[in-house]
């Protein structure tokens, strides 16, 4: 291999020694200790990556300060002594250094304005050191031709770095996500033609934006204001953002309406989120140009009125989120045109009539929340999707039984239907539902017996049948289902490797890439990856009674959550033995029923309960004294019974 020049061996889990090579890919391995000294001897060496393997000591002390030839450098994601960037003053062609999560310390560098080199691309995820201020890298003051700023995770204070952007005129990517910032956002006295990304998430930054936003940044295509403290009204100079793609403005103070500057000049949005804010008036009454967009969240504002005509020449649109504001009427029929649509959710509102059957027609559907409002009318009978996973028709005032609705939904995870006005049985193809994990059917008029169907869901990890008027015996075959809970009941709007989210992630890629004169069959690959995707943290909740209180359960934790509530029905007969075996279940609640006989002394083998509800029955004989073993329990009630 004398005549190697290149050598790309990532994630092959090797370790050892390499030869000499001009660009050397080391990343994603297991090498560990220092870096050897023979690296001293490649002096033509230009690219050097060995992020994401256990090195450690001091990088001045290493070889690289000798390897004059470089031009992009990868230190992420070792176990350096924290760095000092005077070790890099005669690298004077570094145009790349990429040190996340490694420990960075800038002391030195107060006293040094000269540096030798000149940086196009500056990484450095959560790499503050202990030792350094809270302010952002000082050696950045001196460096003029930056174009790629990734400095997210870090703490750092004071305000927004406006000097970064006049220093360098030719900055095309600033990510400053998840700091200390604080203040006004100033911004620069002249345009800043080539910004495309500007991500300023999850800081402390505060007041008005400034109405020239969109004339200093007119080329924008990724704008993350999200998490701040941003008051105020939305400029009507967004309306110059013509190539804007990725809008994050939520969880501000913004209040006002959507001006049609925005629905109508940022004609290229493909993201759009403006939730947990104060803003109000008419869902887009304007007129709207925004047929790129795909996702749209407006969750938690002061929205009024119906849900705007205007929506429906929206074609691409696949996820949309009007939760918790105050739209009433009824739920367009035109909703069923829109066939990209994969994830509804439009709860805690207040519309009302029937649900269209024009729905039936969404063929992509997965994610389908309308609970907390005033729908009525029975469930389309032609609700049977084969694509969807989560249906959230809850505390509504849907009637009928439930007939053939779902019945196909062969890829259903959860199905909640709590306190509605639904009748009849739960039919017998409830149990063809073979991915169902979470099935609440609570306060209806369901009747009947539960039918052993049920006990076919073997992934079912949460059941309630509660305040119905279920009748005869609780089926021995429960106890056939585990109430495991790894199965993952919660659920994210849009997972990052989605390819509905390749188009955020190419801008940010080609960004990258645009900064890098090296040559690109090298396969270096772009640093900002799911931390500079904007946040979708709409998760989905369920409420579910335990320990005496109803909980609602989301993200991890109802992840963790299993149980059965079989209360205030009319079931009668002994408890099943066979429950005891439920091994893996949090929750029991058998209350306010006819059960008879004793309780089952397998009951000692409920290792994880935390909840055991058998009050108000008619059970008799001893308290089985195994039951003292059940570390885990912390309410156990059996009152009201004939012990």
């Amino acid at each position: 291999m004398t005549s190697l020049n290149e050598l790309t061996i990532q994630g092959c889990g090797l370790k050892g020694s390499l030869p000499i090579v001009q660009a050397l890919d080391l990343s994603h391995n297991n090498f560990e200790g220092i870096l050897p000294s023979c690296l001293a001897s490649m002096t033509k060496l230009r690219v050097f990556d060995i992020s994401s393997n256990r090195f450690n000591g001091s990088i001045d002390l290493s070889p690289l300060p000798s390897l004059k030839s470089l031009e992009y450098l990868d230190l992420s994601h070792n176990y350096f002594n924290p760095i000092t960037f005077s070790s890099f003053l005669n690298l004077t062609k570094l145009e790349a250094i990429f040190s996340d999560g490694n420990k960075v310390v800038d002391e030195t560098l107060s006293q040094r304005q000269n540096l030798g080199f000149q940086l196009k691309v500056f990484s450095c995820l959560s790499c503050l050191s202990t030792k350094s201020s809270r302010r952002i890298t000082r050696f950045l003051h001196y460096q003029f031709d930056l174009q790629v700023i990734n400095l997210p995770h870090n703490n750092f204070s004071g305000q927004f770095p406006t000097w970064l952007l006049e220093n360098n005129t030719r900055f095309a990517s600033l990510n400053l996500k998840n700091n200390s910032l604080t203040g006004n956002l100033q911004l620069p006295n002249h345009y800043v033609l080539n910004l495309l990304v500007l991500d300023i998430s999850f800081n402390n930054i505060q007041g008005p934006i400034p109405t020239n936003v969109g004339l200093v940044f007119p080329n924008l295509e990724f704008l993350n204001i999200s998490k701040n403290n941003f008051e105020g009204v939305i400029p009507f100079s967004f309306g110059n953002l013509a190539s804007l793609s990725v809008l994050d403005m939520s969880s501000n103070n913004f209040s006002g309406t959507i001006s049609e500057n925005l629905t109508m000049g940022c004609s290229s949005l493909y993201y759009l989120r403006l939730s947990k804010n104060h803003l109000s008036g008419q869902l887009f009454r304007a007129n709207l140009n925004l047929t790129s967009l795909q996702f749209l969240y407006l969750e938690s504002n002061h929205f009024f009125g119906e849900i705007s005509h205007g929506i429906s020449n929206l074609m691409n649109l696949y996820a949309i989120d009007f939760s918790n504001n105050n739209l009433l009427g009824m739920l367009p029929r035109w909703m069923g045109n829109l066939t990209s649509l994969g994830n509804i959710a439009i709860t805690k509102n207040q519309l009302e009539g029937p649900i269209p059957v024009e729905l039936c027609n969404l063929k992509s559907l997965n994610f389908f929340d309308l609970s907390h409002n005033n729908l009525s009318g029975s469930i389309p009978s032609c609700f049977n999707l084969s694509s969807i996973n989560h249906v959230h028709l809850n505390k509504n005032r849907l009637t009928g039984p439930i007939t053939n609705a779902f019945k196909g939904c062969s890829s259903l995870v959860t199905l909640n239907l709590k306190e509605n006005y639904l009748t009849g049985n739960i039919l017998d193809w409830i149990g063809n539902l073979s991915s169902l994990n979470i099935l609440l059917l609570k306060a209806n008029y369901l009747q009947g017996k539960i039918p052993f169907q049920i006990c076919h869901l073997e992934k079912l990890s949460l059941l309630d049948l509660s305040h119905n008027s279920f009748f005869g015996q609780i089926p021995h075959c429960l106890s056939n289902i585990t109430f495991d809970s790894i199965y993952t009941k919660s659920y994210i709007f849009e997972v990052y490797s989605s390819s509905r989210y390749s188009q955020i992630s190419n801008i940010l890629s080609r960004i990258f890439h645009s900064t890098m004169i090296m040559n690109k069959s090298t396969g270096f690959f772009s640093p900002y990856g799911h931390d500079a995707l904007p946040l979708v943290d709409v998760l989905q909740e369920v409420e579910f009674t335990t320990k005496n209180r109803i909980l609602s359960y989301k993200g991890d934790i109802l992840n963790y959550m299993s149980g059965i509530d079989l209360s205030c029905d009319k079931l009668e007969g002994e408890i099943p033995a066979k429950l005891g075996y439920l091994s893996n279940i949090h929750a029991l609640n058998l209350s306010f029923n006819n059960l008879t006989g004793s309780i089952p002394t397998q009951f000692s083998n409920l290792q994880q309960i935390e909840s055991l509800d058998l009050s108000h029955n008619n059970l008799d004989g001893i308290i089985p004294p195994q039951l003292i073993k059940l570390n885990s329990l912390a309410v156990f009630n059996v009152a009201h019974n004939n012990f």
